[in-house]
């Protein structure tokens, strides 16, 4: 694995200390990178081919720099994105506040139910929702008892499996796309704009790109001079990220374009992975599985660790402690979150999903991405914040926030329409 050395008169740098072409970067990237996107990209495959192709670039695109304009402001501010919002005024921390509580406690409950779906097709012994709390409480145990690194570890392993099976299931498969390579030229087939425009809006992105800084933070990343390592370390997240979605839409293109088979939900990726295993080898049912199972714990452990960051530094502001930003996984408020991912959602796993709190859930979340965009657009561009003119964002950094911008809101609206 390649390593390049510390920023050159950073504090920490010395010829010894280096990092990793895996960094925080693709931490959050995996994290974003949920069942949610497997079932859009096999979908994209099966309806039209490799039509999308583009979207899924251009989408990868678009999470680079929300990426970088997140790890840019910590390292030029020195000040965390909680910090930056509570700027904006009570109304952004309350917001913030009040989704993260509905927020983890309806996730908690559905990223657990997606990592259990892949344990009981894999290991059918136990019932779906005896591995729905069993991948909730080793989630729990390797965030409440392990470290940072351990973490990173776990993590970095599982982004290997993901990108292994999955991945390598798309490298055998390549030889049944001759018939549709035409379909991969892009364009927008009729009626299809919102469907493109969420598979834009899906890859790999969703609330823990908010905790990079924290990330960055753990790994010793501090300061301008790692302004260039961040995008780097931004770039590859989102290549490889790229390279994964992509690899998801062509097992779908090669499989089921032209057929009468349809994906849906995320028992449909269950469904795929008998038909790949018919189609191929029984291997490779088992590949894409534990491919599946991999984007699913990811997540789980991406949010069990990150969103808790956010949750207690969100306690830090509020109640104007002074808790230094690298001492937040001590606290208590950062280990009240990981019991509240953990061990409330369990009662949605017997009693449903009550429709009030869905739609609340819905509708917050819906709005995030666009209030992320906006928020970054405004502090990155800030006089009051980041005097340098240097620092601040350029113009193509604003063209792209702006789409961004444009992108979300339309996906927004939409969501509250669906809901409302």
């Amino acid at each position: 694995m390649s390593n390049l050395t510390i920023p050159p008169g950073h504090k920490n740098s010395n010829a010894s200390k280096k990092w990793s072409i895996i960094g925080p970067g693709l931490l959050v990237a995996a994290t974003g990178v949920g069942a949610g996107d497997l079932v859009a990209a096999l979908v994209a495959g099966s309806n039209y081919g490799l039509v999308f192709l583009w979207a899924i670039v251009l989408g990868a695109f678009i999470k680079f720099a929300l990426n970088e304009g997140v790890g840019r402001w910590h390292l030029i501010t020195g000040k965390t994105i909680l910090d930056g919002w509570h700027a904006l005024g009570k109304w952004a921390t309350g917001y913030f506040g009040i989704y993260t509580i509905i927020w983890g406690f309806v996730y908690g409950a559905a990223a657990s139910s997606s990592c259990a779906l892949a344990l009981a097709a894999l290991f059918p012994l136990l019932p779906l929702w005896v591995w729905a709390i069993i991948s909730s409480l080793v989630g729990f145990i390797l965030i409440w008892w392990g470290k940072f690194r351990t973490f990173e570890h776990v993590m970095n392993w599982l982004v290997g499996l993901m990108f292994i099976t999955v991945v390598g299931s798309a490298i055998v498969v390549l030889p049944d796309l001759a018939d549709i390579i035409d379909t991969a030229i892009p364009t927008l087939p009729e009626g299809s704009l919102i469907y493109a425009l969420g598979l834009i809006g899906g890859v790999g992105g969703s609330i823990t790109m908010a905790s990079y800084g924290y990330w960055l933070q753990e790994n010793k990343w501090d300061g301008p001079s790692f302004i260039k390592v961040v995008r780097f370390d931004s770039a590859i997240a989102y290549i490889v990220t790229a390279i994964f979605t992509i690899s998801l839409l062509i097992l779908g293109a090669a499989l089921l374009y032209g057929t009468d088979t349809t994906i849906s939900g995320e028992q449909g990726l269950v469904s795929f992975a008998s038909i790949l295993g018919n189609e191929l080898n029984p291997t490779f049912r088992w590949m894409f599985l534990l491919g599946f199972w991999s984007a699913s714990f990811t997540s789980l452990l991406g949010v069990w660790n990150g969103v808790s960051y956010l949750f207690a530094d969100f306690i830090r502001i509020v109640k104007k402690q002074t808790i230094p930003k690298e001492k937040l996984s001590e606290t208590k408020a950062y280990r009240f979150y990981v019991l509240w991912l953990t061990f409330p959602p369990m009662l949605l796993h017997f009693i449903g999903k009550p429709v009030g709190l869905i739609i609340a859930y819905g509708a917050l979340g819906a709005l995030f991405m666009p209030f992320l965009s906006i928020t970054l657009l405004y502090l990155l561009n800030s006089k009051k914040y980041i005097p340098l003119t240097e620092d601040r964002n350029g113009l193509i950094s604003n063209f792209i926030l702006t789409i961004s911008i444009i992108l979300f809101a339309v996906l927004a609206v939409n969501e509250l329409i669906k809901l409302f």
